[in-house]
């Protein structure tokens, strides 16, 4: 059996910040070895820790590949954001980017922990949610020493990003925004904080059809129950629930993007026959629905 692929603390201890996924997409489109001098900290115009972070970041949300024979490079996903909307002013594009963040398990490996694994159904403290990763890493990892200042920092980061809470009193990072607390994946009340299920019109049917795509197209078929309960799918990914879900994927069956199997009990759903789709022509497809409207 290999070794499990895994990483904690990839972000130096930062959140996503406004601006910094466009930055860093506009830097590398200039120049893709911008990282080789001083890390890119002098191309990004921010400190050597941040440009680190930037980095990372862009991977984990596969917007650039990284390599030393080419350099760090838009993917084809990335191309097409910030191609559509290359300042992330539309919800859709950071939907887009969460999903790839929270689906990543060897770049953002508490990231898809907490989403996929942790099955918190109540309030939860900072403290709560490092002894759950702590546990859940663990288990995924099979090593017994991993570090616990990485495993904090993870959980903190976290919770900045989605709910602009630390958990530190008058820490100073608070003030420095995620772009992602808009989701309403998290909330925070005191040093409290609770997984939250989004408003509806928050979401567009689009990002649904995103997710489960590359599974659909590669099985021809899809269980209901899958695209609710199963890994890096909808329901987990976006805290949603089943009767939400359904409502998403009755709208997709009426643009005829899927077809919804629901007779003799099967909830089961198929691509439409007309439909050839993977995720960049389903980011085309959003954007220039925009443009039409």
């Amino acid at each position: 059996m290999g070794s499990i692929s895994y990483k904690i603390k990839g972000h130096e201890s930062f959140a996503i910040r406004d601006g910094w996924l466009t930055k860093g997409m506009s830097a590398v489109y200039k120049d893709n070895r911008l990282f080789k001098v001083n890390s890119g900290a002098d191309a990004l115009g921010v400190g050597t820790n941040m440009a680190k972070s930037i980095r990372y970041w862009l991977k984990a949300a596969n917007l650039v590949t990284d390599s030393s024979a080419k350099g760090v490079i838009l993917t084809e996903l990335g191309s097409t954001v910030f191609e559509n909307d290359p300042y992330l002013e539309d919800v859709f594009s950071l939907w887009i980017i969460h999903i790839n963040i929270a689906a990543n398990i060897k770049l953002a490996t508490s990231w898809n922990l907490f989403f996929n694994d942790l099955g918190i159904r109540s309030s939860f403290t900072r403290e709560d949610l490092f002894e759950l990763m702590k546990a859940a890493l663990t288990e995924y990892t099979g090593e017994q020493e991993l570090s616990v200042r990485s495993i904090r920092d993870d959980c903190g980061v976290m919770l900045q990003m989605y709910s602009g809470g630390s958990g530190k009193k008058d820490d100073p990072e608070e003030k420095k925004t995620s772009p992602f607390e808009s989701l309403g994946l998290i909330s925070r009340t005191g040093g409290r904080y609770t997984k939250k299920r989004p408003p509806v019109d928050l979401i567009d049917p689009l990002v649904i059809l995103y997710v489960i795509i590359n599974e659909l197209n590669a099985n021809g078929s899809m269980q209901i129950d899958h695209v609710v309960d199963g890994r890096d799918m909808p329901g987990k990914l976006l805290n949603l629930n089943r009767i939400v879900v359904n409502g998403y994927l009755d709208d997709l069956q009426n643009q005829k993007m899927i077809t919804v199997e629901r007779t003799a009990g099967l909830d089961i759903i198929y691509p439409a026959d007309c439909m050839d789709y993977d995720r960049t022509k389903i980011i085309r497809e959003y954007f220039e629905r925009k443009t039409l409207t």
